[in-house]
């Protein structure tokens, strides 16, 4: 009993970090990549519709891992890592709003790789 329980736990375990891997690549690499439309070396996107398809889906994904890390999860382990996926998408949802309203720029870092690219 004691041993099915555990590859249980270790299934669910193994499920949420699929799941919310699958979930990264989708919402930071598959969002940007149906907004965007190259014309060979010309590329329109659609801003408005990025930012609001990112926030809305590292704040759906955020809510989810909480929601299940308090209320549906029994197992302790499985319980940390929904809260630590949680927190993830948490703080990549705080750091893009920031972005998107203008807090945060990167000015710096395009100025370093142009740096690098000069120097090397």
């Amino acid at each position: 009993m004691k041993a099915a329980r555990n590859v249980r736990q270790g299934t669910q375990r193994l499920f949420v970090h699929l799941v919310n891997s699958a979930l990264m690549v989708i919402i930071l690499i598959g969002i940007p990549a149906i907004t965007s439309l190259r014309f060979g070396s010309i590329r329109l996107n659609s801003n408005p519709k990025l930012q609001m398809l990112t926030l809305g889906g590292l704040a759906l994904a955020s809510a989810g891992n909480l929601i299940g890390a308090l209320f549906l999860t029994v197992d302790k382990k499985t319980r940390r890592a929904c809260g630590a996926w949680a927190l993830l998408f948490g703080i990549i949802l705080a750091a893009e709003f920031l972005y998107v309203r203008g807090f945060i720029r990167f000015g710096w870092l395009k100025e370093f790789l142009l740096w690098i690219q000069e120097t090397f």
